[in-house]
């Protein structure tokens, strides 16, 4: 089934790949057509992959880190004190 997407958000489906945003796409892509996930995701995959034969150069990016660092260094943190309170206190 091919259901057309108007243009403006045809655009936005398009754009979303280079902004690491696949999933965005798919929702924005679902809300306009009406399909299904599976079909949504599929047609969304098609267009990246056109998006990459034709600008590649613009996937090479780093992606949006999406880690837990600042969580992380507090643990670490909260370890030393821990183990330093320990060690002075044996």
């Amino acid at each position: 089934m091919n259901i057309p997407v108007p243009d403006d958000k045809l655009t936005q489906i398009a754009d979303a790949p280079f902004q690491h945003r696949k999933i965005d796409a798919t929702k924005l892509y679902r809300n306009s057509t009406g399909v299904g996930l599976a079909e949504a995701k599929s047609a969304v995959e098609k267009v990246e992959q056109k998006l990459k034969e034709s600008a590649r150069e613009k996937f090479t990016g780093a992606q949006k880190a999406n880690g837990c660092l600042g969580l992380d260094s507090v643990g670490c943190a909260l370890a030393s004190a821990v183990w330093w309170k320990v060690r002075i206190y044996a």
